[in-house]
Parts: C-alpha cells; structure tokens; sequence
C-alpha cells in the first residue's frame, strides 16, 4: 500500500515504528513539526514521544506552523515533554500549562517564525517531523492538508522524520507551491502577483540522506470546530456587505473585491459565509487558512481562486474536498507559510482581510489573545502580518460574551495586538464603524454607537464624555480604564454595580 508512494526505493529500508522514529528525538531538542490549524500534522511520532515519556522524561523546544490536532498538544503537554512552545497553539491543557507557568510560550507573528529560525535568532531546529503522502524520486517531500512551516524545518533541520499517511490521497500532489525568500543580504522580490501564480515545486526539496525514519500511518486530520453561522454572526456579514457595496458605488471597488482573507475561527468563517448571498463575485482568496465557508464559496461558483497555507474543514467538507480532490484542486494552491503571510506578498495583492478580535477597544485597539490582560488564549496567529498590510483591515467580535456578563467593547484593551494604526473597520452584531480617516475622538463614537451592545453603550459614553474632559489626543481616564476588567473578576460582570467602575476604582485607589 506504500510502497508506490515512496518513489526513491533507497528510502524504503528507512521504514520503522513511530516509537522506534521517537528514539531519535533527545531531551533538549528543538523540535519542527508540521501541522497548522489542526490541519497536516503528525499523528504517530508525537504520541510515542509521549508514551517513552513516561518511562525516560525528556523535554523539548517544540516549534509549528500553528494550532495542532488530534490532542497532540494535550498528550505532550500531560506527559511533560514541552519546555518551550512557539508560536501558536488552541489547546485547553496546554493553555492552563502556559497560563501556570509550566510551559514557556513564544506567541509570534506566524509569518516571522521562520524568518527568526533562518537568521539565527532563536535555536535552530534538531529534529523535523514532517506528514507526507508521498516522497518522490529525488527525496522530495509531498505535503499534505499544510504547509506551514513544513518545508523550512525540513530544510533547516540536521535530520527529517517522515510520517507518510495513506489515509491521504495520493491527488493532493500538485497542490502545493513551495517557494522560499533568498537569504538576506541579497534577497530579491518575491515573484508573486497574483492569486493562482505557481512561483515554486510541488515538493519539499530535500536531500534524501536527511531522512532518517519513515513512519506509516492512517489517521485522518481533526476537523474544524468552527460552529456554523448563528443569528449575530448573519447580522455582522449583513454589515459588512453593506459596507463592501458601497465602496464598490464610491468606484473604489469593482464587484469582484480585492483578494479576501479571513482568520481561523467560528465567527471570521460565518462572515465569509455571507458573501454567498452577496452581489459580488470572481472572488479570490490569498489567506492562511481554508475553512468550509471557502468550499461553500467554491461550489456557489462565487470564488474563482484561493491560496493558503492550510485546509482546516468540518468532517463532511473534508471527506467531499479529499474525495474529489482533482476537481477542487484546479482552484486551490497550498503555500509555505512565510510566503502566504509575507508583508511584500499581502501589501501587493491589497487583501481585504477579516479577523477576530477577543476584545476591542472604543479607539480601535485590539486584543486578541489575554484574556484580562494576563491569561492566553491561543495566540496572534497571521493576524498582525495581515491587518498592517492589508488594502483594507477589518476585524470582527460579538459585542458580548458570557451571556452579557463581558462586553467586547471596552474603555481600553487590557492587552493590545493589533493597534489602532491597523484597524479600519470594526464590525458587530450590532452595526459597523469605519474608521478610516477619523481622530481618536471621532473614533470613539463611531465605535460606541455602531458596535456597542446597549446595556453597555451609557457607561462608554460617560467613560469618554468625561476622559474628554481631561484633554489630550486619546483621552482616557486611567484610574478607570481597567474598571470594567475589575469589576468581571471581582463580581462576574462588567455590568456596573450602582456607578460604573466603582468598586474598580475604589480597588485601584487604595
């Protein structure tokens, strides 16, 4: 069954356990691993690193292209084996781990990671652990569901652990493009200048004494855990073609858009969803990750192209893409991903990118990953490499979370991302604020009386009425700014007690 899919017979004696692959892997190493948003990543070597772990404790420096599927995370987080982690993860163990303290985590841009590793800024990588479905003639590896960081570990690192999954089809070759920057100081343009543009090899170009094991698996990815699109998240796409229709009236536009991007995640793949029903079409798409609405936009006949560097899908979507993966792979390119997120790539194309935001704030700042400031959720992601450099930078939340108790809009974020300078637009259930061309206090109205949920929009309006009356370019009132943060850990809510921010200051004061 594998035998045909690895196509230099030298590499076929190279063929062990994932226990055996796991003994090459030492306490200390920096470890690369493919897998970005639970998309392509390695089932078999990282659960036997876990099980020797129990019997010869070791820990490593683990680095991938993002989040991981199948528990992978979970299983070496419980069994002790990360040290360090870099530069995305989604998982509820190892977050408690990195929020106790227990794991060091490096929460990156994901378009840099590798730029870091390439210039030598942080430990360069041991060992890689690369998913494939198939090794050509010449050694090459053939990605499968990502890309991410894949072909750079595999590139970088002193020894390459292949995982070859026959549960993936042997079609998904010709899917990818990889193609890597020159090494500074003379590093060149990159040649990309369009969407469906092929600028590289189907392959991960590596020299085949490099490949140190081959393991066999049959294990499929884990499916996306985005929920479908809900009344709010309807509203929000509702706002936000609104506000695409109309720039394409203003002649800034033409019906096809720019390039779309949009972030991992329930309520960024809800809004794409919208755009099925929306006038605009020959859409394109230059993302990071391919989720079910870019599927749902493929089948409408509403999108011509897309390019990322992940396909992250929901059970059903996954079986029908892979199963008829030569008709959806005439539309779909898989890219490394410092190439999908480069700054000179997304700033050339002028994306329309759409993101999530934790929290924001009433100028526009915003927080995507502390959790009051201080506790992480998952982390950045491509978000930061998108927005700064998109043609038009939207961000998307609910106005509330925990039933009411957390508004979304706050007086000032209790941890900043993605700053006021690359935010353009704002967008709730509730309505939208485009802030192009406004000031710091015309801001702040736009986004309290457009996307503010009504049981908090007073206490924001008191909040700035009286900051503005202290002055300043970005008035605040920093004895209160955190009040409403306060107010949730003391009391569950951010709803105001009697006065707004009361105990808060009363707290912050003593």
């Amino acid at each position: 069954m594998y035998r045909d899919r690895i196509r230099l017979a030298d590499l076929q004696n190279r063929i062990m356990s994932a226990d055996q692959a796991a003994a090459l892997i030492q306490d200390g190493m920096t470890v690369g691993m493919s897998g970005f948003t639970r998309a392509g990543d390695c089932k078999a070597v990282p659960v036997a690193l876990a099980r020797r772990a129990a019997t010869d404790p070791l820990q490593i420096t683990l680095i991938t292209g993002a989040s991981l599927g199948n528990d992978t995370d979970k299983i070496l987080a419980e069994s002790n084996v990360l040290a360090r982690r870099l530069p995305f993860q989604s998982d509820s163990t190892l977050r408690r781990k990195i929020n106790d303290g227990e794991v060091m985590f490096i929460d990156q841009h994901l378009g840099e990671t590798v730029e870091q590793l390439r210039s030598g800024q942080i430990a360069p990588v041991d060992i890689a652990v690369i998913e494939a479905t198939a090794i050509t003639e010449t050694g090459g590896i053939v990605p499968t569901t990502s890309v991410g960081n894949s072909a750079s570990f595999a590139m970088m690192a002193k020894k390459v652990i292949v995982e070859l999954n026959l549960n993936m089809p042997t079609g998904l070759e010709g899917l990818h493009d990889i193609a890597f920057p020159v090494q500074r100081p003379y590093r060149q343009p990159i040649p990309l200048i369009a969407v469906e543009q092929r600028i590289g090899l189907p392959y991960i170009p590596v020299d085949p004494s490099r490949i140190a094991a081959i393991v066999i698996t049959q294990r499929d990815d884990s499916p996306s855990n985005a929920l479908p699109p809900d009344g709010e998240t309807r509203q929000i796409a509702g706002h936000l073609n609104a506000l695409l229709d109309r720039e394409v009236r203003a002649g800034r536009l033409s019906t096809s858009l720019q390039p779309l991007q949009a972030g991992i995640g329930t309520i960024a793949n809800a809004v794409l969803h919208g755009l099925a029903d929306s006038p605009f079409h020959d859409l394109t798409m230059y993302s990071e990750v391919l989720q079910d609405s870019t599927i749902a936009l493929i089948d409408a006949g509403k999108l011509r192209f897309a390019s990322a560097s992940s396909m992250t899908l929901s059970a059903p979507v996954y079986r029908r893409v892979l199963d008829d993966i030569e008709r959806y792979k005439s539309r779909l390119i898989l890219r490394p991903q410092e190439i999908s997120n480069h700054p000179e790539v997304l700033r050339r194309l002028g994306l329309i990118t759409i993101n999530t935001a934790l929290e924001c704030d009433i100028y526009g700042n915003v927080n995507s990953t502390h959790v009051g400031g201080t506790h992480m959720m998952n982390g950045i992601g491509g978000s930061g490499d998108f927005a700064r450099n998109a043609y038009l930078s939207v961000f998307v939340t609910k106005s509330v979370a925990k039933d009411g108790k957390i508004s979304s809009i706050v007086p000032m974020v209790s941890h900043v991302d993605n700053s006021e300078h690359d935010v353009d637009i704002l967008v709730t259930e509730h309505g939208l604020a485009d802030l192009r061309g406004l000031a710091p206090r015309e801001r702040a109205l736009q986004v309290i009386n457009n996307c503010a949920d009504p049981a908090y929009r007073d206490g924001l309006l008191d909040y700035f009425r009286r900051a503005c009356l202290r002055g300043g370019q970005t008035p605040h009132l920093l004895e209160e700014a955190f009040a409403w943060h306060i107010n949730y850990r003391e009391q569950g809510t951010m709803q105001p007690q009697g006065h707004v921010g009361k105990a808060a200051i009363e707290a912050l004061a003593a």
